[in-house]
């Protein structure tokens, strides 16, 4: 019993990290924006036909719709202050208030978006 006891100690004593402000970042890219778009009328998501484009200043990033999860992807691993505007022909174009996509040690902070679109 004391030998459990002595390995118990020492492998607690082994295991401490003095250092507990490691951070481990994974090497995936994560999406700053996720945008579904909806029709207003029908609560039916939209994807196929739709164009949706964040901005930033001068950046611009047009986003890529990923039909499996119905929702548009962009502007991977980039913070910033987005606006997104959004056209589909027989709707109203969509233009959205400032979004911010704010990052921590490691990746972007992802901002689900939900965008309803007004039929014309």
């Amino acid at each position: 019993m004391k030998r459990l006891i002595i390995l118990l100690a020492f492998i607690s004593f082994s295991c401490n990290d003095d250092n507990d402000d490691d951070v481990y970042c994974t090497e995936d890219l994560r999406a700053g924006l996720v945008v579904v778009v909806k029709d207003a009328s029908t609560g039916e998501v939209l994807g196929e036909g739709v164009t949706v484009t964040a901005t930033d200043g001068e950046y611009s990033d047009e986003l890529y719709f990923i039909a499996s999860h119905n929702h548009f992807v962009g502007a991977y691993e980039r913070a910033g202050d987005y606006v997104l505007t959004v056209e589909k022909e027989g709707y109203a174009d969509f233009t959205s208030e400032v979004i911010p996509v704010d990052e921590d040690e490691c990746h972007v902070i992802t901002e689900n978006v939900t965008v309803q679109l007004q039929p014309e």
